[in-house]
């Protein structure tokens, strides 16, 4: 099958962070609504990092990103619609200073009358099939596309992106019956017009299903998008959270819930068991089982209630509950089809996948360790938990126990978390000193130290990274980079996210108001290197850059509008560790092998290639051409086909407190045995133990047990 090089016509894009589905509308509450945008102004104005003035330039943010998230690809509005709303265009500030929403009103109620007749537009236009001869072509860069000019236009719009999608799929289709007639010469094709009656029955369900879910959403779920464009206009990390979405971010920086330990999925009408997490109360219980169907949802002995067409985060809130107490599940099971009743009793269940996990490799005769830190996770509401520095310390104490000669910590695809987990995780690798600048709104710089004398890992050290690796990652690697105490080697630059968030529950500061408001969660500091410079846009630039398939793409926070800019403060007084004899050497000789390297050059080539065909937004609807198109794209693609098979020759394993778990936990020891596949074929973590094995120590530097 070949691979695919265009995004079709799928799911609308919903471009706010806390969209939720509900299986009943609700309406708007005037006065709910005012009183969140009263306090958020307050709140914005006093403590942001940045004094922002509420003018012109601000309402015209507001309005162009408000309509950006609710149509995003420019299949509602109309230019029409547009010299509508834009007598608020310049008005937006002087509103919300007055705390009036009628701009919102207004977009909102044409939005949702659009939304009725899209429906009745993609349902026509689906009805009969398109002319696939015709000479026509479609722009997907829907940044630059300006808004249909009335409501013919924007039908054409829709024909024109249901016919790329059918497209897609016919072409699909017809590989797939070619690959079955190379093995099958019995095998009977289909027709183009077999296959193109299928693929528009097919593009139909998808999007009666999407719109089955936007008709879930709620008023409360379009005006988070609109607060949200509000408070994106002092910076994009600045953001609104609704309450459902304030306790998933709690869940998400904990890593742990109450409930039953099982992954769910809407189908349709119907709640699905997805997996079950390792350890978890019904992982325990063992009747449940994935792809089961949740019919009904009782607590302890009480009447159950049927959650069938239930959106899956109110059926949720059913399901989960505090530990110790008893839900009894209604379930139909996949194996024969029987309706069960599943008694479980509720508990804490921690995200495995969250927390830190080491493996343990031999090279040239030596043992090194590996450190996965997805994370750096903490529980605000009971610091007594685990977190990722207390965790650290632990696994790094295990693989000194197994004379482990030297660590890699890796941060790939590390999106940060607490503060407060990378200084003390930075200061298991130094004797004492600072670790991190932060600083307030027109104040100076406060120096975050590490005050522990205590050294948890006294040896050689890599850090692994990538463009993916932000804020607190970025704080770990930049002192270990400036201290020279490991080298960092990875992407080229990390993300460039050098701002400190807090969140704050607007009830604070609206403490009459009767039901949760949500939380505003705010930039309130800037973090510094210890060197005096910002992470924020330029990141943490690797000792020994490794070409990505990311390394030519607009990426990160410097390319994010409304970002905080780069500056500089006063340097911290710090002194770097005298940890390695051959420390600029070990960086050279590894810069060269991945100048030479075969494989390292092909990934540079296909990056190339990437941005090349990222740039290429513009797809004939015509069949013929659309086909021509695509196969060359394919063809193309063959010289990358291999690009990413490698085999290390190395094995790689638990350390042996975890071997001891494998006998009870089954499920863990697969996922190990996963993890471990993608190690030894992992080129980046190849040549980082590469490094690692060759960096030498100096000789008044050991690796110490304490």
């Amino acid at each position: 099958m070949k691979t695919k090089f265009i995004i079709p016509f799928l799911a609308i894009t919903l471009l706010f962070s806390n969209a939720t589905y509900s299986n009943t509308a609700s309406e708007p509450d005037p006065d709910k609504d005012r009183v969140i945008v009263y306090v958020l102004k307050n709140i914005l104005s006093r403590y942001h990092y940045v004094q922002k003035e509420l003018n012109d330039d601000f309402s015209e943010h507001v309005y162009n990103t408000f309509i950006d998230g609710l149509d995003p690809n420019k299949r509602y509005f109309t230019k029409e619609d547009l010299k509508e709303f834009s007598q608020f265009k310049y008005q937006i500030d002087n509103q919300l200073k007055d705390t009036k929403i009628d701009f919102y009103k207004l977009v909102y109620n044409r939005f949702l009358a659009k939304l009725g007749a899209a429906k009745v537009n993609y349902r026509a236009l689906l009805a009969q099939p398109f002319n696939y001869k015709k000479n026509e072509a479609i722009d997907v860069d829907y940044d630059k596309i300006p808004f249909a000019k009335n409501e013919s236009e924007l039908i054409d719009y829709w024909r024109k992106q249901l016919k790329l999608s059918i497209l897609s799929r016919i072409e699909d289709a017809e590989d797939l019956q070619n690959d079955k007639a190379k093995k099958d010469t019995t095998f009977k094709k289909k027709t183009f017009s077999e296959l193109e009656k299928e693929a528009r029955k097919e593009v139909l369900k998808s999007m009666n299903e999407l719109y089955q879910r936007i008709d879930e959403l709620e008023n409360s779920d379009w005006y988070s998008t609109f607060l949200n464009s509000v408070v994106s206009g002092f910076d994009p990390h600045t953001t609104y959270m609704s309450p459902r979405t304030k306790s998933r971010f709690d869940q998400e920086m904990s890593g742990k819930l109450e409930g039953i330990g099982a992954r769910l999925q809407k189908k349709g009408m119907y709640t699905h068991i997805v997996e079950l997490i390792s350890g978890g109360p019904a992982w325990k219980q063992g009747d449940l089982e994935p792809e089961d169907i949740i019919l009904k949802v009782a607590q302890g002995d009480a009447e159950p209630l049927d959650i069938v067409g239930m959106r899956l985060d109110d059926a949720i809130k059913f399901i989960k509950g505090k530990k110790g107490t008893e839900v009894r599940l209604t379930v139909k099971k996949k194996i024969d089809g029987s309706t069960k009743v599943i008694p479980i009793i509720r508990d804490v269940v921690e995200l495995d996948e969250t927390f830190v996990k080491s493996s343990i490799v031999e090279k040239n005769g030596e043992k090194y360790g590996i450190i996965d830190l997805p994370r750096f996770y903490i529980d605000f509401n009971d610091l007594s938990r685990r977190d990722a520095a207390k965790d650290m310390e632990k696994e790094i104490e295990r693989l000194k126990n197994e004379n482990v000669k030297g660590l890699i910590v890796d941060l790939r695809d590390n999106g940060g978390g607490s503060l407060k987990t990378a200084i003390e995780i930075g200061g298991l690798f130094i004797e004492k000193g600072p670790i991190v600048q932060v600083k307030y709104r027109e104040e100076a710089p406060l120096v975050k130290n590490d005050t522990d004398a205590k050294i948890q890992w006294n040896g050689p050290l890599v850090v692994m990274v990538n463009e993916f690796s932000a804020s607190a990652s970025e704080i770990f690697a930049a002192a270990m980079q400036d201290y020279k105490r490991g080298v960092i080697i990875g992407g080229k630059q990390t993300y460039g996210k050098g701002t400190v968030q807090n969140v704050l529950p607007i009830n604070r500061f609206y403490e009459k108001y009767p039901s949760d408001l949500g939380a505003l969660k705010m930039t309130i500091q800037k973090f510094y290197r210890i060197n005096g410079g910002s992470t924020q846009i330029e990141g943490v630039y690797s000792d020994i850059s490794l070409p990505t398939r990311y390394s030519y793409m607009k990426f990160g926070e410097r390319d994010l509008d409304g970002a905080l800019p780069w500056d500089k403060v006063e340097q911290a007084k710090y002194s770097t560790t005298n940890t390695y004899s051959n420390f600029a050497d070990a960086i050279y000789k590894s810069q060269q092998r991945v100048l030479n390297d075969e494989k390292f050059k092909k990934i540079n080539e296909y990056a190339k290639w990437l941005k090349k065909n990222q740039e290429e937004r513009l797809y004939s609807l015509k069949y013929s051409t659309y086909k021509k198109e695509s196969e060359n794209k394919t063809k193309e693609a063959e010289q990358f086909k291999d690009l990413y098979k490698f085999d290390s020759n190395l094995t790689f394993n638990s350390p042996k407190y975890e071997l001891n778990l494998f006998t009870k936990d089954t499920v863990l020891k697969e996922k190990r045995v996963v993890w471990h596949k993608n190690l030894k074929k992992d080129i980046y973590l190849n040549e980082a133990l590469n490094v690692l094995s060759e960096l030498k120590m100096n000789k008044n530097y050991t690796i110490v047990k304490q």
